[in-house]
Order: structure tokens, then C-alpha cells, then sequence
């Protein structure tokens, strides 16, 4: 069996600052005594029957060459090369309209209105739907706060030309601003097949709303009480149970917990802040790979 580990050419623009995870997940490999490659998805040079599966890592270039990505995934479904995760999971988790299957199952996410490309834009109006002086705009395919903009009630005619050339361009959703984001933070839970490995709560920094490390966010790890795990493993139960890996990204407002994010596709898994972490990981992986050679 050889693995190709799935990453992007990169050029530096969503790199992380802290411990670059496709070496820990090498090393990981290494341990188990796996042949493996790392490989660029969209490398038109590599023969992807070559490989045995697909460990998709950090493609965190994806949705800036969206119609390629697509393509690329379907390529692989056609190869029948298996990937981790699945490439119907990622397809599906890689825009933000997923969001709404989630909701439709009962599990909160954060107020959104979900916009077409080239629709009207009515921004007056979305302040008075969320009842809110304050407007995040991002786009459904996006990463890294790219295209994402915080918008006041009292300045919304200067940004407007801004946002209808974007949304001339792609979709986009409206959310009112979570002032917990920026008062605590925002809460990730990782899950490695199903089984629950380890939480962060990322802050912003001071006047800032984006809680990304490249605009001076912090990590912390802290300790989920019973009541926060039973409720993210429902929501992994329901939308990622055959997932090597899952990311819950959250808010908690007076109790409830509003889902901004279930990462399936890429995400950064914090396995820096312990050994432990990167056991849950190295195990998790052994077991799909066991899985895989049996059948």
C-alpha cells in the first residue's frame, strides 16, 4: 500500500505559524512504517493510480481554483482511489450551503442568510432581519477570512459597491456579528473516527473579530464538560461517523451552542498542543489503513 498525503502549492498565503502538521502527519506515517508521498492536489505531473488512498491534508488552496478542485475530486471518485475523508464528505463540506442540512437536523448554526451569486443585495435590510448593528459577509467557498468583511449599521452604503462586486462573483452568506467571538473566543472540538481527541478555544486579538492565527489569534487548549462532548458527538453521529477526522467550530451564547463551522475537508487539527493529540491521530489513522487492507 502506498499513501499519498493531499496538500497545495504553497505560496504562503494561509500557512500556518504554528507546527506545520503535514511533517507531524509524516512523521506519524514513518512510526507505522507506512510508504507514503506528499503530494500537490492540483500537480499535473503526479499519476494518482500510483497510490492505494488519499490522506487529504491541507489542500488550503481549494476554494481559490473551486472549478479545478471539483474536478480533481471527481477524477479521483472515477480512479476509485479511496480517500480520507470520503470524497462525497468533502465535496459536500467544501461550501458553506452544507450548513443548512445541519440546521434542517436541528442542531443551531449562526442566523445566516445564504445569497446566490449575482443576486440583489439588500444590506439594509439584513440588519433589520438579524435585528443586529453589526453584519459579517463571507463567501460559502472560502477559507482563512478571505473575502470577509464586518460591516457597521451606521457605514453600510461604503462597503456596498465592495460586496455586490464580490457577489458578482460567487455566492455569498450574511450572518450578524457574535459578540462572544470577540468576548471569548470561538470553540473547536477534534474528533478522529468518530472519537472525540481534543478541544482549542481560539481568541482574537484585541479590536479584532477574525480569530485566524495570520491576524493575531491565540490558541488555548481547555477541557469540554460532559454536556458540550455529548452534544458535538451528535452532531459528529449525524454528518461525519465515517470521518477519519472532524472539526466542530462553535460559538456558545447563554447555553446554546451555534454551530459556525464542521470542518471535514482540511482543517488545521491543533495536534501541536499535546502528545496525546497526535496519538489520537496516529491510532486513528492505523485503524482506517487496517480497514482498508482487509477489504
Amino acid at each position: 500500500m502506498k499513501i499519498a498525503i493531499i496538500t497545495y502549492d504553497n505560496m504562503g498565503e494561509y500557512a500556518s505559524n504554528e507546527v506545520n502538521e503535514d511533517i507531524i502527519l509524516e512523521n506519524l506515517l514513518r512510526e507505522l512504517g507506512l510508504d507514503f508521498s506528499v503530494e500537490i492536489w492540483s500537480d499535473p505531473k503526479v499519476n494518482w493510480c500510483d497510490y492505494s488512498l488519499l490522506l487529504i491534508k491541507s489542500p488550503w488552496d481549494y476554494f481559490d481554483r473551486y472549478e479545478e478542485f471539483k474536478n480533481w475530486c471527481h477524477t479521483i471518485k472515477e480512479y476509485g482511489i479511496p480517500t480520507l475523508n470520503a470524497m462525497d464528505t468533502i465535496l459536500w463540506n467544501s461550501d458553506k450551503w452544507y450548513l443548512q442540512d445541519i440546521e434542517k437536523k436541528g442542531f443551531p448554526i449562526v442566523p445566516t442568510q445564504f445569497l446566490k451569486k449575482q443576486a440583489p443585495l439588500q444590506l439594509e435590510r439584513y440588519f433589520q432581519q438579524f435585528n443586529t448593528d453589526t453584519l459579517v459577509i463571507k463567501p460559502t467557498v472560502s477559507g482563512g477570512a478571505k473575502n470577509t468583511i464586518k460591516i457597521q449599521k451606521s457605514h453600510w452604503q461604503e462597503h456596498e459597491a465592495t460586496v455586490q462586486a464580490w457577489l458578482e462573483e460567487e455566492d455569498f452568506m450574511v450572518q450578524p456579528f457574535v459578540e462572544e467571538v470577540a468576548k471569548t473566543g470561538e470553540c473547536s472540538y477534534i474528533f478522529f473516527n468518530n472519537k472525540f481527541s481534543h478541544a482549542i478555544l481560539k481568541s482574537p486579538k484585541q479590536g479584532e473579530f477574525r480569530v485566524q492565527h495570520f491576524f493575531g489569534g491565540q490558541i488555548h487548549p481547555i477541557t469540554p464538560s460532559e454536556k458540550e462532548l455529548d452534544y458535538m458527538q451528535q452532531i459528529v453521529d449525524a454528518f461525519a461517523a465515517d470521518c477519519l477526522y472532524a472539526r466542530v467550530d462553535g460559538v456558545w451564547t447563554d447555553g446554546v451552542f451555534y454551530l459556525m463551522e464542521l470542518e471535514l475537508i482540511e482543517p488545521y487539527l491543533f495536534l501541536f498542543v499535546s502528545a496525546e493529540a497526535q496519538q489520537n491521530y496516529k491510532k486513528a489513522i492505523e485503524k482506517q489503513v487496517i480497514k482498508l487492507i482487509k477489504t
